[in-house]
């Protein structure tokens, strides 16, 4: 059988070369499907900080009174107050107080207070309990939530804490959120999954212990209306030091 006559030099380079451009066109449709790649992603990592930002800005534009379980959903009990004990009584960092009443209202405590800015703590930022019965000196409204508490519950505190969203000094945001676990003492009332604490002073004589009082009111749920009938009822102003920070 005749074998098929060799390709010329002529054919084999028209081959070489069609070979090449096929190469070139494949090589070319991989960057382009590469860059498609690379721009959705950049336009997704620049796009969720915007996500954020805005996230962040409707939970400072929502309404206190709006998130959460309604107030007569909350299952709340009559607020109620005792005398106060432990103005300006320092203790040293690390040592554990035995407060009265758990989670506290009132009594020693470390002697510098949380942060201004932060109103949102998990179990793994919170500081001391100490640390913050010192905020509560200050006038702030300390919710603490039960650290098994649903994550609703959980997700009601952290969207109520954005609404307030000075991060100048203003006596009228101040408000903190902060877990309870039972490794910070007994006594978190059964059935309730967070607790409203104030200590109270009066506003024409902050420095009159006798007229000091702790004040709490225990819920089943967390409610943003609850919490801001609280606050209305038991401002900062009213409180033994209302100008710290």
């Amino acid at each position: 059988m005749a074998k098929a006559p060799a390709p010329s030099g002529g054919n084999r380079r028209q081959q070489l070369a069609a070979l090449q451009d096929q190469q070139k066109s494949t090589q070319r449709r991989r960057t382009v499907g590469l860059l498609g790649i690379c721009l959705v992603l950049a336009a997704a990592l620049l796009s969720y900080p915007v996500y954020l930002v805005v996230k962040d800005s409707r939970a400072g534009n929502a309404v206190l009174a709006d998130l959460g379980v309604a107030a007569d959903a909350a299952a709340c009990d009559a607020v109620a107050t005792h005398p106060a004990s432990g103005n300006q009584n320092h203790v040293a960092d690390g040592t554990k107080v035995p407060y009265d009443r758990t989670p506290p209202d009132s009594g020693p405590h470390y002697a510098s207070p949380a942060p201004f800015t932060k109103r949102f703590y998990t179990v793994d930022d919170r500081p001391a309990v100490e640390t913050l019965v010192h905020n509560l000196e200050h006038g702030y409204t300390v919710v603490w939530y039960r650290d098994s508490a649903p994550q609703s519950d959980r997700d009601a505190l952290a969207a109520i804490a954005k609404t307030f969203t000075s991060e100048d000094y203003d006596p009228t945001q101040k408000f903190i959120a902060a877990p309870w676990s039972d490794a910070d003492g007994a006594g978190f009332p059964d059935g309730k999954n967070v607790v409203l604490t104030r200590w109270t002073a009066d506003p024409a004589n902050p420095t009159d212990t006798t007229k000091q009082l702790g004040v709490r009111q225990a819920c089943g749920a967390v409610s943003g209306g609850a919490i801001a009938s609280f606050m209305q009822t038991y401002p900062s102003t009213d409180s033994p030091e209302p100008n710290g920070a």
